[in-house]
């Protein structure tokens, strides 16, 4: 499998981007991985890339991007911050990406036993280690968890059903900042000229499970 060019990127659809990924993440789940010799490209990549889509992904060890979905070099845009939310800068990184580089999707991609999100939920105990840019980090999702916490439920990343609606709550808000805060990529989507979409990385299958 040959890097993208510039000619195969602007005839991929939003809808073929995704697919890509799909394919990729089906191929890892199998244990396969696409004919592709990463050296070659290297050098069809030196004048330049043009990646198919943008992955905003926690900084998790287990959720590289290029490797749960299969891709080579100069296939994909990946962004990657613990807890997977967005800031004024990755929106710049995203608006780079499908503006200017001509990305035709952004996927925002959380995924199980999240330790950003688990530090979120045990944010009283974090917050005694005295830490004080990773206190400033997990009490990003203050507000999410006030959304979805129940009456006397217990606050706590032992919490397994608090702790799974978290993630997708939050990759559902991540979305929202997207559209709300960055002008450009919502009138991309508007225009069909990009998608973006919403996905759940299982720690335990490999499986992405698209929200």
């Amino acid at each position: 499998m040959k890097a993208h060019t510039y000619e195969t990127q602007s005839t991929i659809t939003p809808e073929k981007a995704l697919e890509f990924l799909k394919e990729g993440n089906q191929r890892f789940v199998n244990n396969l991985k696409a004919n592709r010799d990463l050296l070659e490209q290297v050098n069809a990549t030196r004048e330049g890339q043009w990646p198919f889509a943008v992955v905003l992904s926690c900084i998790d060890s287990r959720t590289s991007a290029e490797l749960i979905f299969d891709q080579g070099l100069g296939d994909v845009f990946s962004i990657r911050i613990a807890g997977n939310f967005v800031n004024q800068d990755i929106l710049g990184s995203m608006e780079f990406g499908c503006n200017v580089a001509g990305s035709k999707l952004i996927v925002v991609l959380g995924h199980t036993k999240c330790g950003a999100l688990k530090g979120g939920l045990d944010a009283a105990q974090i917050e005694g280690m005295g830490m004080d840019n990773l206190n400033h980090l997990i009490n990003h999702f203050n507000p999410i968890i006030n959304d979805i916490i129940e009456e006397n439920e217990e606050r706590s990343s032992k919490n397994s059903s608090l702790l799974e609606r978290l993630n997708h709550q939050n990759v559902k808000s991540a979305i929202e900042d997207i559209r709300k805060q960055s002008s450009t990529l919502k009138r991309l989507e508007e225009e069909g000229k990009i998608k973006i979409v919403g996905a759940n990385y299982d720690v335990e299958t490999g499986a992405v499970n698209w929200l």
